[in-house]
């Protein structure tokens, strides 16, 4: 595509340098008002410049990925109900010997929960899980959060549904989701021991060491708060399922019991709290014929208990008929929506409380981003970028491979991974595919490949870095700051040394 006339390719730019800057720096001090708003910022602007019209950035929206993005994240959500921590605590502690076995279990668990359930979904969910393992083992916090980080992302590239940009990556090519795995699964696997092998490298002595002497104030948690840990972001603050008679009634129980006596005096406090423990256990010992109703009651735990397990078992079940039918091939974001509707129906309860665990704002800025870097390529700007360099970037030749990973690796950490993928993914495949249709599909991989580990890079590579970081400091009792040297200094040799080995074993 040759260059727009002068006025769009000025106006196009400055959309995108503005999404740009508020996607990497959603707090600048002349526009704080973050990622999502700066992506619908950039998005209309295009509109507003004419560099695309209302129909052209409706059309840029695509659908399946927020459809299979929006399904994984409930389907992780209900997982997350099913007690998924729980079996995390038992697998991370059970016969460990210390905390270099403990970084090798974190850095597994994170890939292959990420391979599965996309990697920012792994980081929200487990930072916090992972931050009270270290303090309960009295152990510096960062390198924990450093593997989990890094492992989530370089796991994630093993599938079409691990990040974001391999969604976008599968959706273009059409790469089925087991030539997708095939394809990278070696490379990800070798990836995460590399991972491993240079974090006990660099991190051995500290690790050998109880505690680091700027977290030597830290709090240190319990074994049963850790198991019990449950995920409960500060949008979620629902009671549990009572209805609002239920509630009142409990209510106006409770003030009355409360309240003075007929002779003017407050109620004992212990009659007071058997009153409240009769009511809680819907008042099986003031009503006649107690011990049958204990009985009753019993069989009724009984059943709960039971009806409890059934449901895990059908959370579990439905997720692994999801992943079987995206290894079977079969329509990845319709899969992933029909797996997330199956376990609202089998929850047989009011779904809000785990929609509103859906990160919404994600989806939007994905929606606002697709039109803003659709803006940004009908100004031609990166065609001509392309055409500079892919005399250069042959995969037919190991330089050019090289070369192709380095452009990727720069814009994806300048301009992120998304939009680097969808600035150059069609580009790419196009100019491999020239040379073979294999070519083409190696192209694809490797732009998946180097555009998810070039994450690792800096804090400011992938959101599952930020969110890391952004929950770790704002746990409560346990806060904890990752800062950008500490990560840089990790990130710069682990990227550039797992983005080369992985690159020999893509197929």
């Amino acid at each position: 595509m040759a260059l727009a006339f002068s006025v769009k390719v000025v106006l196009g730019s400055i959309a995108f340098a503005i999404f740009w800057v508020l996607a990497v720096f959603p707090a600048v001090p002349f526009l704080p008002v973050g990622r999502t708003a700066g992506s619908l910022l950039g998005a209309v602007l295009m509109v507003l410049f004419r560099v695309v019209t209302p129909d052209q950035a409706y059309a840029a929206i695509d659908l399946p990925i927020l459809g299979l993005l929006f399904g994984t994240m409930v389907v992780s959500v209900y997982l997350e109900r099913a007690d998924i921590f729980k079996y995390l605590g038992k697998l991370l502690s059970w016969k460990s010997k210390g905390a270099k076995d403990l970084i090798c279990r974190i850095c597994l668990i994170s890939a292959i929960s990420s391979a599965v359930f996309t990697n920012d979904t792994t980081c929200v969910i487990l930072t916090e899980f992972v931050l009270k393992i270290a303090r309960q083992h009295n152990l510096p916090p960062h390198p924990f959060l450093l593997a989990l980080a890094s492992s989530a992302n370089i796991g994630s590239a093993a599938t079409p549904i691990g990040n974001p940009q391999n969604l976008v990556i599968a959706v273009q090519s059409k790469i089925s989701f087991g030539d997708f795995l095939i394809g990278i699964l070696p490379a990800m696997l070798v990836g995460v021991l590399v991972n491993v092998l240079l974090l006990l490298c660099m991190y051995w002595r500290l690790l050998s060491a109880q505690k680091d002497e700027e977290d030597a104030t830290g709090e240190v948690v319990a074994e049963d708060d850790v198991i019990s840990h449950r995920f409960s972001p500060a949008t979620m603050s629902h009671f549990p399922s009572l209805n609002s008679q239920e509630w009142n009634s409990r209510l106006e129980s409770m003030n009355v019991q409360s309240s003075p006596n007929g002779n003017g005096s407050t109620a004992h406090p212990d009659s007071l709290r058997n009153r409240v423990i009769s009511a809680d256990q819907n008042e099986i010992q003031r009503v006649p014929g107690g011990a049958t109703d204990s009985a009753k009651n019993s069989n009724e735990n009984l059943s709960t208990r039971w009806k409890r397990r059934f449901w895990k078992f059908c959370v579990y079940f439905v997720t692994v008929g999801m992943l079987i039918s995206l290894l079977m091939g079969l329509n990845m974001s319709w899969t992933a929506i029909t797996a997330a509707l199956a376990l609202v129906v089998l929850d047989f309860e009011d779904a809000r409380p785990c929609l509103e665990k859906v990160s919404y704002m994600l989806l939007i800025f994905f929606c606002g981003m697709f039109i803003t870097v659709e803006g940004f390529n009908k100004t031609g700007i990166p065609s001509s970028l392309w055409d500079l360099m892919e005399p250069y970037a042959k995969i037919n030749h190991v330089s050019g491979i090289a070369v192709l990973a380095i452009v990727i690796l720069v814009l994806s950490n300048l301009a992120s991974n998304v939009p680097t993928v969808l600035l150059l993914g069609g580009r790419v495949a196009a100019s491999a595919a020239a040379i073979s249709a294999s070519d083409g599909k190696k192209a694809w991989l490797i732009l998946a490949w180097v555009s998810t580990v070039a994450g690792n890079l800096s804090l400011l590579g992938s959101a599952a870095n930020l969110i890391v970081c952004e929950q770790a400091r704002r746990t409560p009792h346990l806060a904890y700051t990752l800062s950008f040297w500490k990560h840089i200094k990790f990130g710069v040799p682990s990227t550039l040394i797992v983005t080369a080995i992985g690159l020999t074993l893509i197929r």
